[in-house]
């Protein structure tokens, strides 16, 4: 059957109407995410069979001193390569029986409605890409997001953006790592948390580049505010403009992302440089209705809207990104 139009067009613009919403909504569910867009990484790609991400993987071998009129080399120097990534989609669809529109006759009674529900629909897809910016990509199989487990991993011997990290070629591309039971130390507490990440941050720094944000489960978090209790200090939220209560190491913002529902692992810190990170959203595919925005069930009396998101998480600096686990 096909529903009164008024209804569904009701219907088609409050959900277009919404979906910049969720999509901002998404990055700042996420502290990570929020930390990206605040880089200025937040890339949308506009086609393709996959992402590219172009970097640099060695320095160019025709720098030298010289003098006077001396030659200088001007041979080809391949210094530039790029990562693929695979383009993953989520989806969130919305749906509104033939009854609840009848029970719901008015304009405002079916905004009520939809709002309640698209509501949802935003908490359950930044929920998602959330876990999804954590895990290893294997999930849903195979169609998950490649997140942080796969490319800042405890063990990166992996294939990350088609580039092999257990080859020597590949040892540009593996992040640092600081495994706490591999290199025979104590078991983190407050009294070494703050040593164990000085020797993270040592393994992360490039000159000017060093990470800017530690992301922290509820283990970690508690000992490194056990560590602080004294003399922490607390950044302004207003100032950050991220919304999430941070703390400071060296001058990167320390984030809880762990509590009620988090996706980090237990017992892990990520030390990041968010300036290497890109959040890679298609620009026709981010929180978007897909076309066409009408779809009714062939055999039921329902109607049909579906937010769709495809993308990934791509980085082009993955040895300035750093794990410290145990």
């Amino acid at each position: 059957m096909a529903f009164p139009s008024a209804i569904s067009d009701i219907i088609a613009t409050t959900i277009q109407n919404r979906s910049g919403v969720i999509a901002d909504n998404v990055t700042k569910n996420n502290a990570l995410l929020t930390y990206i867009k605040r880089s200025g990484n937040v890339k949308k790609f506009s086609g393709g069979n996959v992402i590219i991400q172009e970097l640099s993987f060695a320095q160019n071998g025709n720098a030298s001193w010289y003098s006077g009129y001396e030659t200088l080399p001007i041979a080809a120097s391949d210094v530039i390569s790029a990562a693929q990534y695979d383009i993953k989609q989520a989806a969130v669809p919305v749906t509104i029986s033939g009854l609840e529109q009848l029970q719901n006759a008015g304009k405002e009674q079916i905004i009520d409605l939809l709002e309640g529900r698209i509501s949802v629909g935003e908490s359950t897809m930044a929920n998602l890409i959330a876990a999804g910016v954590y895990s290893d990509g294997t999930g849903y199989g195979g169609k998950e997001v490649t997140g942080l487990k796969a490319q800042v991993s405890g063990t990166p011997t992996n294939v990350v953006g088609g580039i092999d990290r257990n080859t020597t070629l590949g040892d540009f591309w593996k992040n640092q790592v600081l495994d706490i039971s591999a290199a025979g130390g104590s078991a983190a507490s407050s009294s070494n948390i703050l040593t164990y990440l000085n020797t993270l941050w040592a393994k992360c720094i490039r000159g000017m580049d060093r990470p800017n944000l530690v992301v922290m489960d509820s283990i970690y978090w508690g000992f490194f505010m056990g560590a602080l209790q004294n003399i922490q200090r607390f950044s302004n939220t207003n100032d950050a403009n991220s919304g999430f209560v941070t703390l400071k190491f060296m001058d990167a913002d320390v984030v809880l992302d762990g509590g009620i529902g988090g996706f980090m692992p237990a017992s892990t810190a990520y030390m990041l440089n968010t300036k290497y990170l890109m959040y890679r959203p298609h620009r026709d595919r981010d929180m978007i209705p897909l076309s066409p925005g009408k779809r009714y069930s062939v055999n039921q009396d329902a109607e049909v809207q579906i937010l769709a998101w495809a993308g990934n998480l791509t980085s082009n600096g993955l040895q300035f990104q750093g794990i410290l686990q145990e």
